[in-house]
Formats: structure tokens, C-alpha cells, sequence
């Protein structure tokens, strides 16, 4: 009877995990000597209008779907000028319909979305310029590339410089 209670709830956990629309994706990389972990729930466009509206402006987005993004840095970085301890972070972002968009770096990191968020928790924000593209990245994606931690979705793309 134990067995098949414990086959139960597997079977309820694997239904549940992979029938998420939005995969949960990981991604990993080196900036100079800094290993960096991104892991993050990667929501696709599917025909929505993301900015304003299904991600509403001026407002604190855990900066993926379901879980917080979270981002792991194994030594000491600089990000956009400003000191940020090694460490895991709950990683969220305040979209902007004009101007930078303000990427926060708090040390709550095993949050559901941005609910319980608060600033006062915040290790690091910065202000960075987004770039607008022609082409639509369907699906949310991180990426670590040269000197920067590039976000990118819809016709967004955001490029966080480390140093």
C-alpha cells in the first residue's frame, strides 16, 4: 500500500512539472573568472502582446514565468559598475515604456513570482537601456555572452554588463 501511495504522488509531481507551458530552463556560463547560473521559467510571445500589457509597465516582474529567476554567481562581480557579493539571486525586472529598465538583484531567491518581493531585500539594481529589435525571440532566453548577461524576449533585448 506504501508503494502505490508513493507511485501516487510521483506520478502527481511529473504530471505537474512537465505540463507547465513554461519550460523551466538553465543556463550556464564564464565571464572573465566568474561562473554564472541562470535558471528561469521561459514563457513564450504565442501572439500576446507582452509589454504593458500581459508584463505591465512600472511595475516589479520576476523577470520569467512561475518560479523566480534566479542567478548564481560563484565569485564577486561587478555589475554595471556597482559591487555585487557571490551569491544566488531572485533576479526581477521593472519594464519601462521609455527610458531604462531597472534589473534588481534581491536576496530573496525561493520565491513564486514577484509577491512577496521587497526592496528592501535588494542587493543591487541597476538601470540599463533596452534595445528594441525588428525580429520577435518567441521564447524568453538568457544567454552569457562576452561581458554581459543578455536577456531577450518579444523585440526586447536587455545586455547587463559584468565586469
Amino acid at each position: 500500500m506504501k508503494t502505490i501511495k508513493l507511485l501516487i504522488i510521483f506520478l502527481f509531481v511529473a504530471t505537474i512539472s512537465c505540463a507547465q507551458k513554461s519550460p523551466r530552463v538553465q543556463t550556464e556560463g564564464k565571464i572573465n573568472d566568474i561562473t554564472i547560473h541562470i535558471e528561469y521559467g521561459a514563457p513564450s510571445v504565442k501572439g500576446r502582446t507582452v509589454w504593458g500589457e500581459m508584463e505591465k509597465y512600472n511595475t516589479v516582474w520576476r523577470a520569467g514565468a512561475n518560479e523566480n529567476t534566479t542567478i548564481t554567481f560563484d565569485k564577486n562581480a561587478s555589475i554595471n559598475g556597482e559591487n555585487l557579493p557571490a551569491g544566488k539571486y531572485g533576479f526581477f525586472m521593472i519594464p519601462k515604456e521609455n527610458g531604462n529598465w531597472t534589473v534588481i538583484f534581491n536576496k530573496k531567491n525561493d520565491a513564486w513570482g514577484a509577491f512577496s518581493y521587497k526592496a528592501e531585500e535588494d542587493a543591487l539594481r541597476a538601470e540599463i537601456k533596452p534595445e528594441y529589435e525588428n525580429k520577435v525571440q518567441e521564447q524568453l532566453n538568457y544567454s552569457i555572452e562576452s561581458n554581459h548577461i543578455v536577456f531577450s524576449w518579444d523585440k526586447v533585448l536587455i545586455s547587463i554588463p559584468i565586469k
